[in-house]
């Protein structure tokens, strides 16, 4: 991955290269952002500009051995850890098991979520980095380097570690090998340790701009300069995102379809049509469930924006915007932080495994009443 390909954050870069240029590369870097905005993209980057053979001031050279290496993510000398699921029969389940696939995922998908990493691999479960991988991270890290400088360990969502595994990654942090460089790549950093937080650099990675969104997504859709404009305008920042505006996937089709069917069902007091949703919902799966919950979350903020006729403020592609010019009365400053919790609440549910049939049954005949104030 080079500098040059990913789409903006010119100010992240350019920190991240003078840490080269400075000589001041330190032993861990927590590189944390929002979803869709390149950070694994960057961490990868500067990972090869490491190790390139022949770097300019700006970027890897993208032709030296190390480069060639890199681009195909197989260089010796970088190594993954990223949630992964158990395979039947098995007892110890560690990336290498999956990393082939990672690998492609990662090179089809460099901004993909977890979502989309846990659909590649056919599972409806959440992922995790089990126990085990830490004993595969102090493996790999005791060898010498094959080829370069550093040895470069890049850990995605670091958050979704075992408790076991983060403290043992802690011990590690604690004393690291020489040159050894750490990338943990994270959304939501606050969940780590506060000791693995302290170890670590922390850069924040911000939302990319919308001109350069904008460029990017005409360029590489050959869209209009208006379209280009109003797909950045309602990605705000997010690629992935922008992505799903322009292709308006299977996922983001289902999220609207489901969220007007729930809050349809919802106003009408519809309690059997409600229960047969809710028992459809316990089978889709937990990450398509927090897909799910994070669609409404975002619905119900803009449908409050665009009540108050702040309409400028509004994030809505066209399908939704339709739905919501007659459904945005109904969400409003008499009902909207009581249904804001609701959904949390969800949130937290199916966070902790709670019974899905239960936890959406509740939330819609919380909405039930809720919507009609």
């Amino acid at each position: 991955m080079l500098f040059r390909d990913i789409i903006g954050q010119e100010t992240t870069k350019q920190r991240l290269k003078n840490l080269v240029h400075e000589e001041r590369i330190p032993h861990a870097l927590l590189i944390n952002g929002s979803a869709g905005i390149g950070k694994l993209s960057l961490a990868l980057a500067f990972a090869q500009y490491i190790n390139c053979k022949h770097p300019t001031t700006d970027d890897a050279c993208g032709t030296c051995p190390s480069c060639v290496k890199f681009a195909k993510l197989e260089h010796p000398d970088l190594h993954f850890v990223f949630p992964i699921v158990k395979l039947e029969k098995s007892k110890v389940a560690i990336c290498d098991d999956f990393v082939s696939d990672f690998r492609h995922f990662l090179l089809q998908n460099p901004y993909g979520s977890n979502n989309d990493w846990m659909s590649q691999i056919a599972s409806e479960k959440q992922g995790m980095i089990y126990e085990a991988e830490s004993n595969e991270i102090v493996r790999k890290l005791s060898l010498k380097t094959y080829e370069s400088e550093y040895k470069v360990m890049a850990i995605w969502q670091p958050e979704r570690m075992n408790a076991v595994c983060a403290n043992k990654l802690l011990k590690i942090l604690e004393e690291p090998p020489a040159k050894t460089l750490f990338l943990l790549v994270s959304e939501q950093p606050d969940a780590l340790l506060t000791t693995i937080q302290s170890r670590t650099q922390r850069i924040n990675v911000p939302l990319i701009h919308n001109i350069d969104l904008a460029e990017a997504v005409q360029s590489r859709f050959n869209l209009s300069e208006e379209h280009a404009r109003y797909v950045a305008r309602i990605a705000n920042g997010n690629f992935r995102k922008a992505l799903e505006i322009i292709e308006l996937n299977e996922e983001q089709k289902f999220n609207f379809e489901q969220f007007v069917y729930f809050m349809r069902q919802s106003y009408q007091r519809n309690v059997f049509e409600l229960k047969s949703w809710s028992e459809m919902m316990a089978k889709i799966g937990r990450e398509r469930q927090k897909s799910f919950i994070s669609y409404v979350q975002k619905m119900l903020r803009e449908n409050f924006i665009l009540n108050l006729k702040q309409e400028e403020l509004n994030y809505l592609n066209q399908d939704e915007m339709q739905f919501s010019q007659k459904f945005s009365p109904f969400v409003n400053e008499r009902n909207i932080e009581a249904m804001m919790d609701q959904v949390d609440l969800a949130e937290l549910h199916i966070e902790g495994n709670v019974q899905a049939k239960m936890v959406f049954l509740d939330l819609s005949l919380q909405f039930s009443h809720l919507l009609k104030k």
